[in-house]
């Protein structure tokens, strides 16, 4: 029985095996152990070596095959990954596989342009340590100049690279290096090398690694352009995951809508304005989402298409289903692309209802309280108490009020009481007086403060010569029963101003004695009667006229207080 073990296993086998025979019987026959003619002997002898040569192309072709396959199998292979690392380290490996080579090395133009080791391999498949990456710069660098591929049996003899450093010190023998290309680019080279072996590379590993060069150029070309494009996905997604962020962010509400008006985008503010969710926004049309105002809103979208530009600061007031009365401010813009192209339209919306009623509320405790005094409020800081200054007090009332009250009903009541203290008001704070506050039938104010003003007394002397000027302006448009009297009463002294009251009601007045002989001034006054203290006229005897009076007994004062009614100014 033959044994299977030693029975050739190729064809290349088989001849090998044949051409022995053929060489074993010619021996034999030359011997003369067994005669034979020589016809026959020349025939035996071209047969061997007709057998040898077609097994030594049978191997070549065997080697050839089997590079090819290997070829093939490695180009699927590096072509089935983009990450870069990953195929610059298939590559090296099967290059050192493919070229029986000690070590491999693949270099890659970085962006300086310099050529640099992006991988080093060894026989073990194993990544090289930096103090065993020396290799021949002479032989790269020949490669870079000529874009040719360089192959040495020998470089410790090879005439090109007589005594050149690298060679020398590194001791290097086999050297196979071939250029990496696209297009006829050079991008890099791949290197190999053995430093123990001659010999080992020839013209058939130098074609061998040139074909996979070619492969290996357009994988890593690949790769750098699909890590570039990840690159640049992932800084494009950062940037839309930041302009989310912000288009989520801003506290207006941001609609945009395309050219048949349907909704494509909308912010949590829009939201939040509109008081619907992002279903009932994206996807239906401008006139559904936005329905509590289609109407009053279609012109100016239409503007907006017509005249391509855009329409700012619209403000509309209107019923919200969901929240009653709502005032919006709406900019219309239209929204292109790139190139400048519209694609529909972008709107921005702001809701101004809380804005309005505050603003609202500011300009109804404006009339309660003098603008001075709300811009010297902190909300921040209000504390109870008060400081001493100087002020000129004015307390002016409406006389035969409560006699005419008798006569009328409570609404008309009020909007003729209203006519006179607007009246008294519009007086002070035309000479930036302070209005502190209204009593019934009276109105209590005060000069120099909170802003300081050197002349606080003659404004006060001006303020109630107004007043008088005022009534009788009333009295034209008045009927005759309700021309009613005034009289005012001015003081000049110190008082305490600031915050009386509680946490939870205060009020800003000026408490002081200054304060009281004004308004005991203004109860001792005549019909249509100016009086003004002998101290606060000493302040304005060059500006103003008056006439002095007998002194007045006051309840609280323990003496007289002199006083002079005043005329006018001079």
């Amino acid at each position: 029985m033959t044994d299977n073990s030693t029975r050739p296993r190729t064809i290349h086998d088989q001849l090998t095996a044949l051409a022995i025979l053929a060489g074993k019987v010619r021996a034999e026959f030359e011997t003369g152990k067994t005669k034979a003619p020589k016809e026959t002997l020349e025939q035996l002898g071209y047969l061997k070596s007709s057998l040898e040569a077609v097994s030594g192309k049978i191997e070549t072709f065997q080697r050839e095959h089997g590079n090819m396959l290997a070829l093939v199998e490695t180009g699927q292979v590096i072509n089935s990954s983009l990450e870069l690392d990953e195929v610059l380290r298939i590559v090296m490996d099967n290059i050192v596989r493919l070229t029986n080579a000690e070590r491999g090395f693949l270099m890659l133009r970085n962006e300086q342009g310099l050529m640099t080791a992006r991988i080093a391999r060894n026989w073990e498949m194993e990544s090289i340590n930096s103090s065993e990456k020396n290799v021949s710069r002479t032989v790269v660098q020949r490669v870079i100049d000529t874009g040719e591929s360089v192959v040495t049996t020998n470089a410790q003899e090879d005439q090109r690279f007589v005594g050149q450093e690298s060679i020398v010190a590194f001791n290097l023998r086999s050297i196979l290096c071939v250029p990496l290309k696209v297009k006829n680019e050079l991008i890099g080279v791949i290197y190999a090398d053995n430093r123990i072996r001659a010999g080992i590379f020839a013209d058939a590993e130098k074609d061998l690694l040139e074909a996979f060069a070619n492969q290996a150029a357009v994988a890593i070309d690949n790769a750098r352009l699909f890590s570039s494009l990840k690159g640049t996905l992932e800084e494009v997604t950062a940037l839309k995951n930041l302009m989310d962020n912000v288009f989520a962010s801003i506290a207006s509400g941001v609609i945009t809508a395309d050219v048949q008006d349907k909704i494509t985008l909308a912010n949590r503010a829009a939201e939040t304005i509109l008081g619907s969710p992002t279903q009932d926004i994206i996807g239906h049309h401008l006139d559904e989402a936005l329905a509590s105002v289609s109407g009053e809103l279609s012109p100016h979208l239409k503007e907006v298409r017509k005249t391509d530009k855009p329409i700012v600061d619209l403000e509309i007031s209107h019923n919200l289903p969901k929240r009653g009365i709502v005032d919006w401010r709406l900019n219309l813009s239209p929204l292109k692309d790139a190139s400048q192209k519209t694609q529909g339209v972008a709107i921005v919306l702001d809701d101004l209802t809380e804005r309005k009623k505050l603003e609202a509320q500011r300009r109804l405790f404006e009339r309660m309280v003098s603008p001075a005094v709300i811009e010297q409020l902190d909300p921040n800081s209000l504390q109870l108490g008060g400081k001493r200054t100087e002020i000129t007090a004015l307390f002016a009332d409406i006389r035969g009020f409560t006699t005419y009250s008798e006569k009328l009903s409570p609404e008309r009541l009020v909007s003729v009481l209203n006519l006179y203290l607007a009246a008294m008001a519009d007086a002070v704070l035309a000479q930036e007086g302070t209005v502190d506050k209204f009593m019934g039938d009276a109105i209590m104010a005060w000069f120099n403060a909170p802003i300081p003003q050197p002349d606080h007394t003659l404004r006060a002397v001006k303020t109630a010569l107004a007043i008088r000027d005022s009534v009788e302006a009333l009295y034209k448009e008045l009927s005759e029963d309700a021309h009613l009297a005034f009289g005012v009463g001015i003081h000049y002294g110190d008082a305490v101003l600031g915050l009386i009251g509680t946490e939870k009601r205060l009020e800003y007045t000026s408490i002081g004695d200054t304060v009281n002989t004004a308004k005991r001034l203004q109860e001792n006054s005549a019909k249509n009667q100016i009086i003004i203290s002998k101290e606060a006229y000493e302040r304005v005897r060059k500006q103003v006229e008056a006439r002095p009076l007998e002194a007045m007994t006051m309840k609280g004062k323990s003496k007289p207080v002199e006083a002079l009614e005043v005329v006018g100014v001079r």
